[in-house]
């Protein structure tokens, strides 16, 4: 089966400044691919050029089996791009964005019924159609700005950052949305901040520094970490505690997560001894110690600092 999406050894630079550095990878046709990092890590600048929005400096991709740097005209034609900012308007009502999105991509005057039709049902907007769409939740844009997206129901749809800046719940459900999508037959390719939307993921690349560090389904990113073991502590002072154990022998990595601390060891039973004994020379309380199972967030920063080891 042919790839949705292409991309080999791309590179985007403005000026001196490297913002994709040798990127690969393929997505296949019907898969939702989750692409994760911090921001400032290189995602959006990957989804602009595989939008035809960027030229790439060097390298291939290709959307669809088009070229981006050479056909960027058709490939645009034929996805569905959705940014965090939602690219709605405001003074419109919500079947009025949905009509000029309609236009703007070209959907037969002949199917429009049917596609707004589809769109208030998938969205949930049934009941809010004539609501002014600068009175509707981040949640409620978010499903709008969704709808638009797929209204001429392109193969590959592009979500940058789309959950940004909404709550837990609607970001939840969003993601059920995005099941339906997929289940439909549409590519999925979508970028986050949030480590726990990895999991909803078939597929994750991690991104830093303009490059992917990682790149797998979840499940096996985690089971890769085998090599370490990874302990939950807190304490009476987390920042004391870090100065106090990071850096040591046994002590891969430290991170804070929640209240407390996620430590990443070579040997749980030797490194828990030796954080009891360094933190009780301290007089700083332990409160919980003990190992759990990692999370993407763990298997991020394990390898964030594994980057930055080989710079050393």
């Amino acid at each position: 089966m042919s790839a949705a999406v292409e991309v080999t050894d791309l590179v985007k630079a403005f000026g001196d400044f490297i913002a994709v550095d040798h990127v690969s990878l393929a997505v296949e046709k019907g898969e939702i691919f989750g692409f994760l990092g911090p921001n400032g890590a290189g995602k959006s600048t990957v989804i602009r050029v595989l939008c035809g929005l960027l030229s790439p400096t060097s390298g291939r991709a290709l959307v669809g089996g088009r070229d981006v740097a050479a056909e960027p005209e058709q490939v645009r034609k034929t996805i569905g791009y959705m940014s965090q900012k939602f690219s709605l308007y405001d003074d419109l009502t919500v079947e009025e964005n949905i009509d000029f999105f309609s236009g703007i991509y070209g959907v037969g005057k002949d199917r429009r019924c049917e596609r707004k039709s589809y769109v208030l049902r998938m969205a949930g907007l049934e009941e809010r159609r004539t609501s002014q769409t600068r009175l509707l939740s981040g949640g409620w844009k978010q499903r709008l700005a969704l709808g638009c997206a797929i209204l001429h129901e392109p193969p590959v749809l592009f979500l940058d950052e789309p959950t940004s800046g909404v709550d837990p719940v609607a970001r939840r459900s969003f993601w059920d949305l995005i099941y339906e999508l997929s289940a439909a037959g549409h590519t999925i390719f979508v970028t986050t901040h949030y480590m726990d939307e990895a999991e909803y993921c078939r597929r994750v690349g991690l991104m830093y520094a303009g490059k992917v560090v990682a790149l797998g389904a979840p499940a096996d990113l985690k089971r890769e970490m085998k090599a370490f073991r990874l302990l939950q502590l807190e304490t009476s002072d987390v920042i004391a505690t870090m100065r106090a154990i990071e850096k040591k022998p046994g002590i891969q990595g430290v991170a804070v997560f929640g209240a407390g601390l996620h430590v990443t060891v070579n040997d749980p039973e030797r490194a828990s001894a030796f954080i009891r004994e360094t933190l009780g020379a301290g007089g700083i309380a332990i409160r919980k110690l003990g190992p759990i199972a990692p999370s993407m967030e763990d298997v991020f920063v394990a390898v964030v600092e594994a980057e930055e080891r080989k710079k050393q």
